[in-house]
């Protein structure tokens, strides 16, 4: 019987979430092979994987994932950068977030998408277009968030500094950021995810190089592997740096997950 919050053992996790990408490959050749769905809507696991092999011999895709994923780095710390210590300040300071909070709260509704015309006449069809709409993208959310987690610690820590003599820099230093900083990695963990979005979006226009250019490019030949095997490949990434950046947090703050 399953309970609330009960602990499953590394053993059955791994095995579960294995278990259930053998499910959806199985039911995807089951309507592929069985030919339930034509051939040029969705393609068959092997062909897609052939596609896949000619893309990483023939096509110089290892290129293109390599710009891709630097241009996710790239957009993604710019904007962890500049974000995480304006969280912090609008989470501590009640001014600091009365002046900010409505403006970023307006700006985060607005589609990076929506800003690539404006960002390529700024900036040309080059490398800084492309990692200003990641950073349109994740940095509004990033303050926000980072933010009400600064501002969510716990008011009895903060009267405790101040009544063993803390100064106001002293509890900042002491206090809100030791207390926020797991909450402040996991945001960024969660953020990374949005980032990848955002990369294909920019690199879907005024692009030369990226997976989003040979997705783009395979639509106007109509070569569903490719497209499949692109997306796929942008999965497994975003997958191994979600599982590297939560085994970073783990031991950096080992405290919390014990």
């Amino acid at each position: 019987m399953i309970r609330p919050f009960q602990p499953v053992q590394p053993q059955a996790r791994a095995m579960l979430g294995i278990g259930f990408f053998v499910l959806f490959v199985g039911v995807w050749s089951i309507f592929t092979f069985g030919g339930y769905v034509p051939r040029h809507f969705l393609v068959d696991p092997v062909t897609m994987l052939g596609d896949g092999w000619y893309l990483l011999t023939q096509r110089n895709f290892l290129y293109d994932i390599g710009m891709t994923v630097w241009r996710v780095v790239g957009g993604f710390t710019i904007a962890a950068a500049i974000g995480v210590p304006i969280g912090i300040a609008m989470g501590t300071y009640k001014p600091i977030e009365a002046l900010l909070e409505p403006f970023v709260s307006f700006a985060r509704y607005l589609p990076a998408s929506a800003f690539v015309p404006l960002l390529i006449l700024w900036a040309g069809i080059g490398e800084a277009q492309k990692l200003s709409v990641i950073f349109l993208g994740v940095f509004f959310q990033i303050v926000l968030m980072v933010a009400g987690s600064v501002a969510a610690t716990r008011r009895d820590l903060v009267e405790a500094a101040y009544t063993l003599g803390a100064s106001d820099s002293g509890v900042v230093r002491r206090v809100l950021l030791p207390s926020s900083a797991p909450d402040i990695a996991e945001i960024l963990r969660l953020v990374l995810g949005w980032a990848w979005t955002y990369v294909i979006v920019a690199e879907l226009i005024g692009a030369s190089s990226g997976i989003g250019y040979m997705i783009i490019n395979s639509q106007a030949l109509m070569a569903t592997g490719q497209i499949i095997f692109g997306i796929i490949v942008i999965g497994l990434i975003g997958l191994i740096s979600d599982f590297l950046f939560k085994s970073v947090n783990r031991w950096l703050f080992a405290w919390r997950f014990a």
